[in-house]
């Protein structure tokens, strides 16, 4: 049995006590407790580790058989991270209890991908609110302020019930569920006051969640160390101030006569569709742009999952 070997190496790091010892599920009995037969009576202990954690497989889809090195069917993390970043995989484990097998497809991945752009694209859009960039409803801040109080203490009790990361991913996405539903956007400039702190508190404690388990939703625009990179992130910034100049002269109307600010329109409106069109081209290339009540915002896609999402 590799039991004494593991136990000497173990002791070797760790010394006399553990606090936390992991393991697949299929590893509690006889293996765990063998070891810790063994580990007891080497230190003269009464109890050697305090909590053993045995987590789930990791199965491939429509398998009835766990990933596994001895049987050829994985996939290295390395070659992982060749299409997909770590972030996505993290989000990915956390659909999921510990305690259960999951099934590796392209469909879960997929799943974790569009959870993680939506909640990008929500801190995007509430950020953008709250510098006035984007124009809104009325918001009912009170609904808001409820919702992330229950959030909080729903994410609180299912993390205290084993760890239950699945129903917290859930709770935190219907939080943003909700933030989406008051960002509706309207053509004019509507009256009454504004509600940024509901969104700031909301923005902050979904970007702590996210962190805490390491995944990052945080603005990755800024460029430093390579010159090129910052060079091409300067290049979009002019594009976008151009496309945006192109567009605010074919939206402006300074005609005096209905007839004339028709015709102005219909003159301009293929600068409409260039500036539409370059918008669609640069998706292809992650890059995408959304306009907002008096100006554009653009973000690199590709950074945040390896995949694309339509522009708005």
């Amino acid at each position: 049995s590799p039991a004494p070997r593991v136990c000497v190496a173990r002791s070797l790091v760790f010394g006399r006590q553990l606090d936390i010892h992991s393991g697949g599920a299929d590893l509690a009995f006889p293996h765990h407790e063998n070891e810790i037969a063994q580990c007891e009576a080497f230190h003269q202990c009464r109890q050697w580790g305090n909590y053993f954690l045995h987590s789930g497989h990791l199965h491939v889809k429509g398998k009835e058989e766990k990933m596994s090195k001895s049987l050829k069917n994985y996939i290295t993390i390395k070659d992982f991270l060749k299409t997909s970043p770590p972030d996505v995989f993290r989000l990915f484990c956390m659909r999921s209890s510990y305690r259960s097998a999951i099934d590796y497809s392209d469909g879960t991945m997929l799943e974790a991908k569009q959870l993680l752009l939506a909640a990008a694209a929500f801190v995007e859009d509430a950020r953008a609110y709250m510098k006035g960039q984007l124009v809104c409803g009325p918001i009912r801040d009170d609904v808001l302020w409820e919702r992330l109080c229950h959030t909080k203490d729903a994410v609180k009790a299912a993390l205290a019930d084993d760890f239950d990361t699945p129903t917290a991913v859930d709770a935190v996405m219907d939080l943003v569920h909700h933030g989406n539903r008051q960002l509706k956007a309207h053509a004019k400039e509507p009256g009454g006051p504004r509600s940024p702190a509901v969104f700031g508190s909301i923005v902050s404690y979904i970007e702590q969640f996210f962190e805490t388990v390491g995944i990052s939703l945080a603005d990755r625009q800024s460029v430093s160390g390579d010159s090129s990179q910052a060079t091409l992130h300067s290049v979009v910034e002019e594009l976008v101030r151009f496309r945006l100049q192109v567009r605010q002269f074919a939206l402006a109307t300074g005609a005096a006569t209905r007839e004339a600010r028709r015709q102005q329109q219909l003159d301009r409106q293929p600068l409409l569709e260039a500036c539409d069109a370059l918008r669609r081209d640069l998706i292809a290339h992650g890059i995408s742009i959304k306009d907002r009540s008096s100006t554009s915002t653009w973000e690199l896609l590709d950074q945040r999952t390896g995949d694309q999402r339509p522009g708005s």
